[in-house]
C-alpha cells in the first residue's frame, strides 16, 4: 500500500476546518484547530502494531514532518484489544501552520475534492429527548461509600468511581452539529470524533514530539458558575482542598514515576495551577521532558499510563478490581485513550472523558462521569461532581 502526502494548497485554496471535513461521519482529534480529520478507511490495524505498519507504508512526500497517521481509541482495561483506523484521506494541520493532506492506498481525486466538499449540518429539527440514569443513583452512591471506605482502610490511596446516563432523542443525533458545538464551547479541549465515540477532553495522557514527550495530567474538580469573582473563590477553594490536592498529588507522582524510566530528564510544574473549561475547574500540573533515544513510541507509553490514577486509582490493580465489581456497568472506551500515532511513533493522546457513545442509529448516546475517591470524599458531593461534568456533553447534544 502506498501513501502520498502533499500540501495542502495543492488541492484547495484557502484554510479548511477540520470538524467540517470530519463532518458527521468521519473522523477527528483535533484541539485549537491543530489535529488530524479523514475520511474513509484505508486499513484497520491493532493499536500496538500500528506504527510499524504506517512505516511499513511507501511513502511520497513533499511535505517534512507530514506523513500517514492511524486514530482511535484505547479502552479502559489495561491491555484490552483495540484497533486503529488509517483513513484513506488524511488533513493535517500542524502547530506551525503548516496543512497537508495524505492519500492512503488507491484513491483518485474525484474523491479528495469530494472529502474538500464543504459540509454543514443537517437542519435543526423539534426533537424530543430523554435521559435517564444507566445505574441508579442509589447503586452508585454505595459504590462511592465503598471506595472510600476501602481508601480509608487503607487498602487504597484513591479509586474513581463513575456512573453512566442514557440520552435518548426522537431524531437522528447530528454528529457534525455537535462537534460545531463542542468546538465553540471548549476549543481548547481534544475534540474527538471515531467511530460513533465523541467528546472534549481537557487532559493529555501523553503527546511524543521527536524526543519531546508532554503531559498535563488533571484531577480535583470544581463547578464554574459564569461569575468571575465567585468562580475566583471556588478556585482559591480547590486549590487549599486537602482532599484534592490529595487526589491530584497521587496522579501527579505515578504519572511522573512512569515516564522518568524513558526520559533522560522530566520537569514538571512545583504547584498544580487551575485549568479552566466551560463549565468545571480542575487542578492541573504540566509536565515535559525529553525521552532517551532510541525513545519509546507514543503507544508503549499509552499502555503504560492508561489509565491513570486519574481515571482508575491507585495502586491501579485494586482500584480497577474495586470498581468492576461495585460500579454496576462496563465502561468500554470512557476512561481510556484517544488519540493518533504516526510512522515514527509521535502521537498526541487523551484521557477519554467528557464524551459520549453513540447507538447504532444515533438516537441515543451513552454518556459517563466520574470523581476520584479519597477517605474525605461525601458520597452527595460526587454526585454534584458527576452532574457538572456532563453538562459538557449534554450542552453539546441536548437541543430544545
Amino acid at each position: 500500500m502506498k501513501a502520498v502526502t502533499r500540501p495542502l494548497s495543492d488541492h484547495v485554496d484557502g484554510a479548511i476546518d477540520l470538524n467540517d471535513v470530519a463532518g458527521g461521519d468521519g473522523t477527528l482529534f483535533v484541539r485549537n484547530a491543530v489535529g488530524v480529520a479523514g475520511r474513509g478507511v484505508a486499513a484497520t490495524v491493532a493499536v500496538d502494531e500500528a506504527a510499524a505498519f504506517l512505516a511499513g507504508l511507501e511513502h511520497d512526500s513533499t511535505v517534512p514532518g507530514a506523513g500517514p497517521v492511524a486514530i482511535g481509541c484505547v479502552p479502559f482495561v489495561p491491555g484490552s484489544a483495540a484497533d486503529l483506523i488509517v483513513p484513506s484521506i488524511q488533513f493535517r494541520k500542524d502547530a506551525s501552520g503548516t496543512s497537508s493532506v495524505t492519500i492512503v492506498g488507491d484513491v483518485d481525486d474525484d474523491a479528495v475534492v469530494e472529502a474538500l466538499r464543504p459540509r454543514s449540518p443537517s437542519p435543526a429539527t423539534a426533537a424530543s429527548w430523554s435521559i435517564d440514569p444507566g445505574v441508579d443513583a442509589d447503586e452508585y452512591l454505595a459504590a462511592v461509600a465503598a471506595a472510600r471506605d476501602a481508601v480509608r482502610a487503607g487498602k487504597l490511596t484513591k479509586a474513581v468511581i463513575a456512573r453512566p446516563i442514557i440520552v435518548r432523542s426522537s431524531e437522528e443525533i447530528d454528529v457534525h452539529a455537535v462537534l460545531r458545538r463542542l468546538r465553540a464551547s471548549f476549543g481548547s479541549s481534544y475534540r474527538y470524533s471515531i467511530d460513533g465515540f465523541i467528546g472534549a477532553s481537557p487532559e493529555l495522557l501523553v503527546e511524543v514530539d521527536g524526543p519531546v514527550v508532554r503531559s498535563h495530567p488533571l484531577a480535583g474538580t470544581a463547578p464554574r458558575t459564569g461569575d468571575v469573582d465567585n468562580d475566583a473563590r471556588i478556585a482559591a477553594d480547590l486549590v487549599a482542598s486537602t482532599k484534592n490536592q490529595i487526589e491530584h498529588r497521587v496522579v501527579i507522582d505515578v504519572v511522573h514515576d512512569t515516564l522518568l524510566p524513558w526520559a533522560s530528564y522530566l520537569d514538571w510544574e512545583p504547584e498544580p495551577s487551575i485549568v479552566t473549561v466551560a463549565n468545571v475547574q480542575h487542578l492541573g500540573t504540566r509536565m515535559e521532558g525529553m525521552l532517551s533515544q532510541p525513545g519509546p513510541s507514543v503507544i508503549e507509553l499509552v499502555r503504560a499510563l492508561s489509565p491513570t490514577p486519574a481515571l482508575g486509582g491507585h495502586p491501579r490493580d485494586e482500584a480497577i478490581e474495586l470498581i468492576e465489581r461495585v460500579e454496576g456497568f462496563e465502561r468500554g472506551r470512557y476512561g481510556g485513550a484517544v488519540g493518533w500515532v504516526d510512522a515514527d511513533g509521535n502521537g498526541t493522546w487523551a484521557v477519554a472523558i467528557r464524551c459520549a457513545e453513540l447507538s447504532e442509529d444515533r438516537r441515543s448516546a451513552r454518556l459517563v462521569a466520574g470523581g476520584g475517591i479519597v477517605a474525605d470524599s461525601d458520597p452527595h458531593s460526587e454526585l454534584a461532581e458527576t452532574q457538572a461534568k456532563f453538562q459538557a456533553m449534554l450542552s453539546a447534544i441536548v437541543r430544545p
